[in-house]
């Protein structure tokens, strides 16, 4: 690298620094503690690669689907991305102004921009499209929470994929960071990016009913066996239909009455059981 190319790259860095001042101070505040280990349990980050087609999802990290419009996105290759505020529910969607900045320095630097660093293709990401998150900041001294997030095709059956980027800061009140808890930032962030709980739900569903179905089977298996229906002499008619059902036939001889079963004939006698064939 020459003396000009790194100087260059230093001036862009700084450039940059100055549009986006919260990602340094979120880097100087990455710090594990409770809030960012509970985010990071609660979002499971993706993880990326490359192969012959360019960039491949290695494994897979939790879904969300976009709940409201305005966030906007660039092209998976872009090494700077436009940030997209949302700040008392609101969506509030960068410009290309920062990356035009970028664009008109390194062109006046006389340096090109193989990486497409300074792109300005940008796209707003759709209400319901489904999106991974790649990667968490947390920034208490601005009070600010950003989800870097990619498409993913898969879960919206794309025929082309895009996979573009994206960048979601949540805006919280002053100090609100200092108290809050896991649980009630993805409350907030969830109004906006929601998880998806679709695949898991009927996931859990099955296993529900699965679990139900072989605690039945093992319930019927405990239970002893209903002795079988027992027929005696000087039963009446009732209790013989008690307990064998209502006959396919009956025959009235008067003071003798024949009963007949699938597989069993009973012979009464003056409302009495005599015999049994």
């Amino acid at each position: 690298m020459t003396g000009k190319a790194a100087r260059t790259i230093r001036m862009v860095a700084v450039v940059f620094a100055g549009m986006f001042p919260w990602i340094l101070a979120g880097a100087q505040d990455s710090g594990a503690d409770s809030l960012e280990s509970q985010l990071a349990a609660k979002y499971k980050l993706v993880k990326l690669g490359t192969d012959s087609t360019g960039l491949s999802v290695l494994e897979a990290g939790t879904v969300l689907v976009i709940k409201k419009g305005g966030i906007i996105s660039v092209p998976s290759g872009n090494a700077v991305i436009l940030p997209s505020t949302v700040k008392d529910g609101q969506v509030h969607a960068a410009s290309n102004t920062a990356a035009q900045g970028v664009s008109k320095f390194l062109k006046w630097k006389g340096v090109s921009d193989p990486t497409g660093a300074a792109s300005t293709d940008t796209k707003f990401l759709t209400v319901g499209e489904k999106v991974y998150v790649s990667k968490i900041d947390v920034n208490r001294k601005d009070s600010k929470v950003a989800l870097t997030i990619i498409e993913c095709d898969t879960c919206n059956s794309v025929q082309d994929p895009s996979q573009r980027r994206g960048q979601v800061v949540f805006q919280f009140p002053k100090d609100y960071l200092s108290g809050a808890d896991g649980g009630q930032v993805s409350d907030l962030i969830n109004q906006t990016l929601e998880i998806d709980t679709g695949d898991s739900g009927q996931q859990q569903q099955g296993q529900d009913a699965q679990g139900q179905n072989a605690q039945a089977q093992q319930q019927a298996a405990q239970q002893p066996a209903a002795p079988p229906p027992t027929i005696q002499l000087g039963q009446t008619p009732d209790e013989v239909t008690g307990a064998l059902g209502q006959p396919e036939k009956i025959v009235n001889l008067g003071a003798k009455q024949i009963y007949y079963y699938k597989d069993m004939k009973v012979t009464f006698v003056k409302g009495k059981v005599t015999d049994v064939q």
